[in-house]
Order: C-alpha cells, then structure tokens, then sequence
C-alpha cells in the first residue's frame, strides 16, 4: 500500500477539527512493528528507475518509429492472371523464403557507377539470392540464379506505373526487375513451384553501407590483383578485409576470377556471403540489440522491401530464426545450368537436376547433414501442401467432381480399360514413361500409352478433360501423386498423366531426389583463397 504524504500542521489541526475526538490508539501487538519511512536512498533509486525505464521505452518508441519511416516498400509479388488480376498469395507456412536481389541501377545515388543509358529505372538484377529457411529453422539455403538463365518472364503489373507489362515466352531472368521486384518474385515462383514470403532489393549504395556496418568481411585470394576493366577491385595476395567501395567492387567485378563467367562471379558472391554468414555469428550480432538495431537502421534506411517485411517483428523473426543455426547446415547453392540451345553465351535450367532441387526446396529437404526433426507446427511444404502451381506434396484439394457417382466400394463406376490415358515425359530422362505405363497395364488401364517426350517441367500433373474426374483420381491414388497434382483441362481428351522432374524414378511418386554434389559450399567452411583470373596478375 503506498505510503501517504506528511500532511501540514495546519491541514491536520482542520482535520481533527472536522472529525472530531480520536479514538484511543489501537494496542501495538507483538507481531507489529511501526512503519519506518524509506530511507532517502531507496526514494532517489526508485525516481532513478522509473525515469530509466520511461527513458528506454520512450527511446525504443522512437527508434522503432525511425525504423519504420525509413522504409521504402514495393508489392511482393507482381505477376498477374490471364483476366488482369494480380496473384493472390498462398498460405503461409512453416518454411521461410526470402528473395534477395541486386540492382544494378545508375539512379539517384548510383549515377558515379555509369550512365542511366547503361541501367535506368529499377535496373536489372545484378544478384538473385533466394534464401531457404526450413520449418523446424535446422537448415539453410542460399540458391543463386544466374543474371542470363533464359527462363519464361510472366505478364506483371509494374510497381512504377500500375501497367501490366507483358511476359516473355524466353526471356533473361536478370530483365524481369525492369518491371521492379515482385516481378522477379513471379518469375522465380512459376519457375521453382515455391511461393517467396519476402524480397530485399539492395542498390550499390545498400551493399557499401551495410559492409562499413559489418565492420568488412574477410576475403582471400590466390594472387595479387587489379580489376582494370570494370570493378576496380584491387587486392594483395592472401587475406583482407573489404568493405565499402572495396566489398561493392568485390561483388561487382565479372572478369577477375576463374574463367570470367558469371558462374565463377557467383561462386565468389558465395564466397563473399560465407564470410559474412561466419562473421555475423561469431560476433553474435544476431542476438545483440545494439548491433542489431544498428544493421536494421542501414538496411531500412538502404533496400526496398515487400510490405509484409515492413515492421519490426517480421525483421526481428527472421533474424531469431538464424540465430541458432549450425554454420554447418547453411549451404550455397546455383541452380544447374547448361548453355541455352538458342545462344551459347546464355544458359537454360539443366533437367532433371534442376528440377530434382526445387522439388527438394519445395518439401523442405536437408540438403546438407541429417534431415530435420519434424517441426512442433509442421509447414506446408512438409506436410505436403500445394505449391504456387499446385503440383507436390499430399492431398490438399480434391479434383473437380465427376458427373459419374463413384460407389464406396472397390469396384470403379467404369470399366478401367475403355479409359484413355496418354503419358507424357516431361522429366528429362528418356524412356522414364515405359515403367509408368507398364504399372498402369497392371492396375487394368490397358488403354494407355507414351505421349511422347516433352520439354521438361518441375511438376508431375495430372489432366483430365470432360467427365473424367474419377479416373484421374483414381490414377493419382495408383500411383500416390497428391490430389492437388490433378487439374481440369477442357483441352484433353481422356486423362493425361505428365511425369514431372519431381519424379525420375520408380512407379510411387514421393521420393525426393537431391542432385549430386548439388551443395557448392557450406558457410562453416573458409573457402581457402579464390583464383584470380591470370589476365588481371598485378606484380
């Protein structure tokens, strides 16, 4: 009970006064003693407190509201539908990915790097980093997607004008930004089956402020130096520790390491990453308020992000699910290319590997070590659930209904054998549908036969024209290929079964596939010291 204030002579005598005699004072007993008054000491230090206190919370208010109003933001995802409307999002689930891109715009601040001739407007992404964080947060992935990967550029709705800008049959993966973020967020999404929860985008200036923030990151090389030709990065032999102009030039230059192909630019980016993954836990920054609040003001201040990533617990989430992961368990990855059939200088998807990895990706696949635990709140890409195109996993939506009732019995409402069905190989291995059709022959679907091979797709499907709903059940449950892998198609006759690179082998679908050698590296490892290109030797 708080104590009362010393009343005044005067207040007290009109006091008594007003209520009259006192009564007798109430005995003291022997459990009692009188109340003392605080000693002044405990009066300052609880004035103390209570302003420290007010003072934190009032700061934290601040800090957090300076956070927010540096934020600039751009929709998540831009890709749009056949009738114009914008892509609605999937259920969120326990998996966590996050785009990270890199502009190569001239604009605003970045003009002392080139021309607006050479990158205006949002630029083209320069890096394409798609961060895999798994649901039970044992595991990492960080994929690079080369700048030319020829790949289908969907129609989105530009972020700068409102527009719908039309897609690409076969477009460059760098080029989708020009129509900003989200549309490289479409693009990857159609391309992998994964739906992508955020985007960062960095400019030139992003990348210098958050490695001065950093304190640099240790890099190493084979021999002495000198990017003459683009980049500017000039470095000793051995070790250092870039940051600012010279971090930005390491990950800018094209030409000073391997064979000077973009391939050999990404393995130094990952290399570049690693470093800093090692730093960053080591220095337990992740866990420290300061040093955290300290890289959220440069990276607020400096990228354009989604607006779900837009307020403080989504950035605080994110970094607390990083926190506590083995260094062993982050890999880097590019996905597999090979050269584009069209230009040899460009470089298309190599199947089934790559299919095989965003199959993997899409149900939360151990790429490196144990598999996972399973998580207390299982995600959906582990339990199953229907991607953004709606082909992996386990049942999660049921084909539309038949006009045909099927009894609840054992016996189908058709005769199994009247039923066409064609069986398409889209999973880049030849002669893959011959072991399929013969299991279909053996469950009594005698009328069926290959399609033929087709150009390779990510996802097994199963599609059925008027009336057929049943039987492509049916044949989805043969075969144990999700419900949500079965899709009307007016444009079929029958039913047709294409064999995806999620499935390359064997007659049950479900079995994840992780390419070989798939992992480039793991942020535990130092890497050793990178090979510089002979043509930029420095003596």
């Amino acid at each position: 009970m708080p104590r009362r204030r010393a009343d005044s002579a005067a207040a007290k005598a009109g006091a008594a006064r007003a209520r009259g005699p006192l009564p007798p004072a109430a005995p003291i007993g022997r459990h009692f003693t009188p109340r003392h008054k605080a000693p002044l000491w405990l009066k300052i230090a609880a004035v103390a407190v209570s302003g420290v206190l007010v003072l934190v919370l009032g700061t934290a208010g601040v800090l957090i509201m300076k956070l927010q109003e540096n934020v600039t933001t751009a929709p998540l995802n831009a890709g749009v539908l056949a009738d114009g409307r914008t892509k609605a999002p999937v259920e969120d689930s326990g998996s966590l990915q996050v785009l990270i891109l890199g502009t190569d715009t001239r604009a605003g601040k970045n003009s002392e790097y080139g021309t607006a001739a050479e990158s205006a407007g949002q630029g083209n992404s320069d890096v394409m980093l798609l961060m895999n964080i798994s649901a039970d947060n044992s595991q990492v992935s960080v994929t690079s997607f080369p700048r030319d990967l020829m790949v289908p550029i969907p129609d989105c709705k530009s972020a700068a004008t409102g527009q719908v800008v039309p897609g690409q049959a076969m477009g460059q993966l760098n080029s989708a930004l020009s129509a900003g973020p989200g549309c490289t967020v479409a693009a990857i999404n159609e391309l992998t089956g994964l739906t992508i929860d955020h985007f960062m985008l960095a400019d030139f200036t992003a990348v210098k402020e958050l490695s001065n923030a950093l304190g640099g990151v240790q890099v190493c090389v084979n021999h002495a130096m000198y990017d003459v030709n683009g980049s500017f990065l000039k470095l000793p032999a051995g070790k250092s520790l870039v940051k600012g102009e010279q971090a930005l030039a390491f990950l800018r230059t094209r030409h000073a390491f391997g064979d000077s192909s973009d391939l050999d630019r990404i393995k130094a980016q990952q290399y570049f990453l690693g470093s800093m993954v090692r730093k960053v836990k080591e220095e337990g920054t992740l866990t420290n308020l300061p040093k955290l609040y300290q890289l959220a003001d440069v990276v607020t201040k400096n990228l354009t992000i989604d607006e779900g990533l837009a307020n403080i617990p989504a950035m605080v989430g994110i970094a607390t699910r990083l926190a506590k992961i083995n260094l062993a368990n982050v890999s880097f990855v590019t996905v597999p290319t090979e050269p584009y059939v069209a230009d040899p200088n460009r470089v298309q998807l190599k199947e089934p590997s790559a299919g095989q990895f965003f199959a993997a990706l899409r149900h939360d696949t151990a790429l490196t070590k144990a598999p996972a635990a399973p998580s207390a709140t299982p995600s959906a890409h582990a339990t199953g659930a229907a991607s953004t195109s709606g082909a992996s996993g386990a049942a999660s939506a049921a084909p539309a209904p038949s006009t045909r009732s099927v009894p609840a019995t054992t016996t189908p409402a058709y005769d199994k054998a009247a039923q066409p069905i064609g069986v398409a190989n889209a999973s880049a291995i030849a002669g893959r549908a011959t072991e399929v059709l013969q299991s279909l022959a053996t469950a009594g679907f005698t009328n069926s036969w290959a399609a033929g091979d087709v150009a390779a797709q990510n996802e097994t499907r199963v599609l059925y024209g008027h009336d057929m709903g049943d039987v492509a059940a049916d044949i989805a449950k043969h075969f144990k290929i999700p419900a949500s892998a079965v899709k009307s198609d007016p444009s079929i006759s029958g039913v047709q079964l294409v064999i995806g690179t999620d499935w390359t082998s064997g007659t049950e679908f479900g079995k994840i596939v992780v390419p070989k050698d798939i992992v480039a590296s793991t942020a535990d490892q130092s890497g050793g010291c990178l090979t510089v290109n002979p043509l930029y030797y420095t003596y």
